[in-house]
C-alpha cells in the first residue's frame, strides 16, 4: 500500500523538540510472517517508510555535526535530507518497547544474532526471516533506518533484490581535503579496490589524479616506500557506483600494506546520519503512529560498527534531542571494542573503516576518552569521560551495556573501556553502565568448518545466548528499575587482565598453536589543530604519538581466559577457546591475527592420546568419566548461568544441544584429522 502521510496538523502541534522530523511517508504496510502468531503479542506487521528531516545548523543541539553549516539550505535556512526506515511491530495496538537496531553496513544485524536468522535480501518478510521469533515473542517493536552512505553495491543472486538501508547525506559542496585509503590482498592480483571493508570511499577530485601517491610497507609502523606514479593507474569500478580500483604493473602481493593518497572534494555530512537516528527516535518516542500508541520505552542496539556508532552519538551529545530529552533510555553496545569514540562524524569520514592489529592504524576509529567515568590521559593531561555530553537537560543519562568478546581484547582495544589510558589501573564503570566480557568467544559466533585462511579452527563458543538474556535485562532495568547482572569483565586488580608478554608466558605449550606477538595497541593520532574541535584533518596520514596501552585476558592452565562472563563452554570445557587466531602464512602477515576470529583446540579424548600428543591439558576422559557426566556438567553450568541472569530458561536446551553435540563429534573424530569439519553440526 502506497500513500503519503504529510502529518501537517500534527507537525503544527508538536514542540520544537521534534522540528527535525518534517513528515513521514509510508510506502508499504504489509503483514510480517503472515499466519504466524508470536505468543501473547500475536501477529506482526511490517511498515516501510521514509522520514524527512530538516536540521537548523544554528541550533545548539546540532553544533556537533561536522560541516552541517556548509550543506545546502532551504529558504528557512534548514538542511533537508531523508532516510528510509523499516518498522516491525505487533498489529495489536498496545504500547511496547521500541528497539532500534543500528544497521551494520546497510544490513539488519539483530535478527541474525538474536533470533538466529538474517532476513533474506535484507528485507524481513516471512516466518523464516523471524528465526525463532525471540524478539517478537517478547513483544519488541523493531526499528531500522538508513544512516551511512559508504556501502558498496553488490551483485544480487539470481531472482533476488537486496534492499540495503543506505543513506544519502547532505553534501558540503566545495570543501576539499586529502584522504588516504589502505588496502591489502590475500593473493597476488593486478587490480584491486582501495576502499574499506565492503565499502565505498571518496574518489579523486581530479580523475586519474597525476599527483596521487601509492606507497607500500610491510608493517603498520614501517616507513612508507613510494611506488612510481608511472607504474600504476586508476581503473573503472567493477560495478556501477562501486569503489574505484587501481592497477599496478607487476601486480599487488600479499604481506604488503598499500596506501593510496589523493585530494578529494565535496564531503558528505556524515553526522547527519546520526542526527537522523536521534530525531527519528525522538519522533517515535512521543507520537502514536499508524494506529498504535507511542512506545512505553525506547532502546538502542548495535553490533560492532553499529555499537561504536552509539558510542559516538553519546560522545557528541547526539543522544539528546533538540528539546533536551534523551531519545533512548538504554543502549546495548555489542562487541564495540574500545567503544567507538571517532570515525563517524568528521570531514571525509568513512564509517565502514576500522583498525585491526594489521591494518588501518591511521583511521580515527577510537580516541580518548574511553571510560564512562572520568580518567586522565597522562600524555595530554586531559581528564574526560565518554558521557560528558550525553546527559539530558535534567542531568539524566541512558543506561548502558557494553559487551565484548575475547577477540576484542586482542583486536579492538576492549580493555580501554575499563582501565586508565596507560593500562596501569582499573576504572570502574559509572552507575548507569554495566560491562560484560564474553570470555573464550570471538567477534561473532563461529561458523567456519575450514581452517583456512587461519592457522587454527575457529572458536565454537556461543555468546548469542547471554545476549538474549541481557536484552531483556536492559528492558527491565529501564522500565522497572530491576537491577541487571553485575558487570563481569577481566580486571587488573584480580589478575584476570594482563600484558601480552605475560599471556604468552602463561599459555600452555604443546597445543599446536602459538599466541600472537602483540595485540592491537590503539594509537594516538594527530590530524592537526582543527580535528578535535572541527573534525577537519590537516595532516593526512596523521602523525602518531605513543600508543594507548591495551591488555588481554589472562589464560588459565587450559589456555581459557579467566574473569568475565563464564560461558557454559568455559565452565564445562571441551577444549581451549581463545580470542585470537593467526593468519595462515600463504595469505600474508603471518604475525597478525584474524580480524574477527578466535581459536578452538579440543582436549585429547583419552589420557593415552594426550600423552602421545604431548598435550599438557587433562583429557576429556579425565574430566568427564562418561557422556552422562559431561551432560550433567553442562546442565549444572547452564543452571548457574540462569541463576546469574546470563541465560534464559528457554535457552537451556539449546545450549545443552550445542555443547553435547560437540562432545559427541569430538569423540567420533579421528584425532589425526586436522580439519575442522567436526566443529558444527551439518
Amino acid at each position: 500500500m502506497k500513500r503519503n502521510l504529510a502529518m501537517l496538523a500534527m507537525a503544527a502541534a508538536v514542540s520544537t523538540a521534534h522540528a527535525a522530523v518534517e513528515r513521514i511517508q509510508v510506502v508499504e504496510r504489509v503483514p510480517f510472517a503472515p499466519g504466524v502468531s508470536f505468543g501473547e503479542y500475536g501477529a506482526y506487521e511490517k511498515i516501510r517508510g521514509i522520514a524527512h528531516f530538516a536540521l537548523d545548523p544554528k541550533a545548539a543541539a546540532n553544533a556537533a555535526i561536522v560541516d552541517l553549516k556548509k550543506a545546502p539550505r532551504d529558504k528557512q535556512g534548514r538542511v533537508l535530507f531523508s532516510s528510509e526506515f523499516v518498522l516491525l511491530r505487533p498489529t495489536a495496538a498496545q504500547p511496547t518497547t521500541l528497539l532500534y537496531d543500528v544497521n551494520n553496513r546497510g544490513n539488519i544485524a539483530i535478527l541474525g544474532q538474536v533470533n538466529g536468522r538474517s532476513p533474506a535480501n535484507n528485507d524481513p518478510s516471512t516466518a523464516a526471516d523471524a528465526g525463532d521469533g525471540f524478539l517478537m515473542r517478547h513483544g519488541f517493536s523493531l526499528l531500522f533506518s538508513a544512516w551511512t552512505w559508504d556501502v558498496a553495491p553488490t551483485v544480487p543472486a539470481a531472482g533476488t533484490a537486496p534492499r540495503p538501508l543506505v543513506f544519502a547525506p547532505p553534501v558540503a559542496k566545495g570543501a576539499k581535503g586529502k584522504v588516504q585509503n589502505e588496502f591489502t590482498v590475500n593473493a597476488p592480483t593486478d587490480i584491486v579496490t582501495y576502499a574499506g571493508m565492503r565499502g565505498l570511499t571518496y574518489e579523486p577530485a581530479t580523475p586519474n589524479d597525476p599527483h596521487a601517491q601509492l606507497t607500500e610497507r610491510t608493517r603498520p609502523d614501517d616507513k612508507r616506500k613510494t611506488i612510481p606514479r608511472s607504474a600504476w593507474r586508476f581503473v573503472e569500478p567493477e560495478l556501477k557506483g562501486g569503489p574505484g580500483r587501481v592497477q599496478l604493473d607487476g601486480g599487488f602481493k600479499p604481506d604488503t600494506i598499500y596506501e593510496i593518497t589523493y585530494v578529494t572534494r565535496d564531503p558528505y555530512v556524515t553526522g547527519a546520519g546520526l542526527a537522523g537516528i536521534r530525531d527519528l527516535l525522538s519522533y517515535f518516542r512521543d507520537h502514536p503512529f499508524e494506529g498504535a500508541p507511542a512506545p512505553r520505552n525506547v532502546l538502542m542496539f548495535g553490533i560492532s560498527q553499529s555499537g561504536r556508532l552509539i558510542g559516538r552519538m553519546m560522545r557528541d551529545g547526539l543522544n539528546v534531542d533538540e528539546g533536551g530529552k534523551l531519545v533512548f533510555s538504554g543502549a546495548y553496545l555489542q562487541v564495540p571494542g574500545a567503544g567507538g569514540s571517532a570515525g563517524f562524524n568528521s570531514r571525509f569520514a568513512q564509517p565502514t573503516r576500522h583498525p585491526s592489529m594489521m591494518e588501518e592504524h591511521d583511521y580515527p576509529a577510537d580516541a580518548f576518552p574511553f571510560t564512562s567515568m572520568p580518567t586522565r590521559d597522562p600524555a595530554t593531561g586531559k581528564t574526560a569521560s565518554t558521557l560528558d555530553k550525553a546527559r539530558d537537560k535534567q542531568g539524566n543519562l541512558p543506561k548502558l551495556f557494553y559487551a565484548n568478546t575475547s577477540t576484542e581484547f586482542w583486536n579492538r582495544g576492549a580493555s580501554l573501556i575499563a582501565t586508565t589510558p596507560d593500562g596501569e589501573r582499573d576504572v570502574a564503570p559509572a552507575d548507569n553502565v554495566r560491562i560484560y566480557g564474553f570470555m573464550g568467544a570471538q567477534h561473532y559466533v563461529g561458523r567456519s568448518n575450514k581452517r583456512a585462511p587461519f592457522t587454527a579452527c575457529v572458536s565454537t563458543s556461543d555468546h548469542y545466548l547471554p545476549m538474549r538474556a541481557l536484552i531483556l535485562a536492559l528492558d527491565d532495568w529501564t522500565v522497572k528499575g530491576t537491577q541487571p547482572p553485575a558487570s563481569a569483565y577481566p580486571r587488573l586488580a584480580d589478575g584476570t587482565l594482563t600484558t601480552v608478554a605475560d599471556y604468552r608466558a602463561i599459555f600452555p605449550k604443546g597445543l599446536g598453536i602459538t599466541p600472537p606477538e602483540q595485540n592491537l595497541r590503539e594509537p594516538r593520532l594527530n590530524f592537526g589543530p582543527r580535528f578535535a574541535s572541527q573534525g577537519i584533518a590537516d595532516i593526512v596520514p596523521p602523525k602518531h604519538g605513543d600508543d594507548f596501552e591495551t591488555r588481554v585476558p589472562t589464560p588459565d592452565a587450559d589456555g581459557n581466559d579467566k574473569g568475565g562472563v563464564r560461558l557454559v563452554e568455559l565452565q564445562a570445557p571441551l577444549g581451549t577457546h581463545t580470542g585470537w587466531n593467526l593468519r595462515a602464512p600463504d595469505t600474508g602477515f603471518a604475525w597478525a591475527t584474524s580480524r574477527f576470529d578466535g581459536s578452538f583446540v579440543p582436549f585429547a579424548r583419552t589420557e593415552a592420546e594426550r600423552v602421545a600428543a604431548g598435550d599438557p591439558r587433562p583429557s576429556l576422559e579425565a574430566r568427564y568419566p562418561n557422556r552422562d557426566a559431561y551432560v550433567a556438567a553442562v546442565r549444572a553450568a547452564a543452571e548457574r548461568q540462569v541463576a546469574a541472569g546470563l541465560l534464559l530458561a528457554e535457552d537451556v536446551e539449546r545450549t545443552m544441544k550445542e555443547n553435547v553435540g560437540l562432545y559427541d563429534r569430538i569423540l567420533a573424530r579421528d584425532p589425526a584429522d586436522a580439519e575442522c569439519g567436526y566443529l558444527f553440526a551439518q
